[in-house]
């Protein structure tokens, strides 16, 4: 993977990746902003839905290559239009999700309210630019700061952990726990911002070495039925995966619990997730009655399955209602 720093090294990168008509894959928000692409699509839904994939796809037909802008459904867009064409993504991420960093990608089936997973994306490069997340809001911000801060907690137990990983999970978390509250205290604090980038950067090269785990499963499942954000879920879904799997992987979470400067991992996760303003599920609409259907769902899904402690769809119910 090759990662630049600053909107200034685009241009080169794409002239090194030989993209000389890229197609940018954005939102109406990010649509204005001036690159050196070719043309423009600009409707990315929300979780990559599935029909903003194949709007992309047809947009590509010209395409040398891909730019995504934004957070992680436009770059999950983006990596679902490379895995049907072949074209390379370059990706300039506005959020913390991490999602530049793996081939793997969600898309969201809105009719059948269900996320589904991809992979094959041919991910090339990265551009970090800091004042491109200065607007960033407060739940945006704290929630896919947490969704980052998830990836390096369970990059650290799951089944395909490794040292490589490991060391970016623990530099990720140490950047994302004493930056998350200085960015959220003052939006516009350029060197938090800078710093926490820097900690999701990390953290989502420890999620490309290492996986998801149940944590990021309970997310997804919660995502694709309700079409709630990933980061809000993963704030809340964090601190009850941490608990469940201290029996199995309690030397691992003490790791991360040091690198956060603390005692108790999952107390953090959930003080910081407070200060996002993330409490409840019931606070962004779950509905309990639907919460064995959805627990079906996540027991069957990959993060599911790397845990270190096997979860039955019951458990998980039962760990929803935890946070609900």
């Amino acid at each position: 993977m090759i990662v630049r720093w600053g909107l200034g090294d685009l241009a080169p990168l794409l002239s090194e990746l030989g993209m000389s008509r890229p197609l940018l894959v954005t939102t109406r928000r990010w649509s204005g902003l001036e690159l050196p692409v070719a043309r423009v699509f600009d409707g990315v839904r929300s979780h990559a839905g599935v029909e903003g994939v194949a709007a992309a796809v047809e947009a590509a037909g010209a395409a040398d290559g891909l730019v995504a802008l934004g957070g992680g459904s436009a770059i999950d867009t983006a990596k679902a239009v490379s895995a049907r064409t072949g074209l390379r993504v370059v990706s300039i991420p506005t959020t913390y999700s991490g999602a530049e960093w793996t081939d793997f990608f969600g898309m969201r089936d809105e009719e059948a309210g269900v996320k589904r997973g991809g992979a094959g994306a041919l991910v090339a490069g990265i551009v970090y630019e800091p004042e491109l997340t200065l607007g960033l809001p407060r739940g945006e911000t704290g929630g896919t700061a947490l969704n980052a801060l998830a990836h390096c907690a369970e990059a650290l137990y799951v089944s395909g952990r490794n040292e490589d990983a490991g060391r970016d999970a623990l530099a990720g978390a140490a950047l994302i726990s004493r930056e998350l509250p200085l960015a959220l205290a003052d939006g516009r604090d350029r060197n938090a911002r800078r710093a926490l980038l820097e900690g999701a950067m990390h953290a989502g090269a420890a999620m490309a070495g290492a996986g998801l785990g149940l944590g990021h499963a309970m997310a997804q499942a919660l995502g694709g039925h309700f079409g709630l954000p990933h980061g809000a879920l993963n704030a809340l879904c964090l601190p009850a995966a941490l608990r469940f799997n201290a029996e199995a992987a309690g030397a691992e979470i003490d790791r991360f619990a040091r690198a956060m400067g603390v005692s108790d991992a999952a107390a953090r996760a959930e003080e910081l997730g407070r200060l996002a303003g993330f409490v409840r599920l019931s606070d962004l609409g779950v509905r309990e009655e639907e919460l064995d259907a959805v627990a079906e769902a996540a027991a069957v899904r990959a993060g599911a399955r790397a845990n270190p402690r096997p979860a039955s769809p019951a458990e998980i119910a039962e760990l929803y209602r935890s946070i609900l």
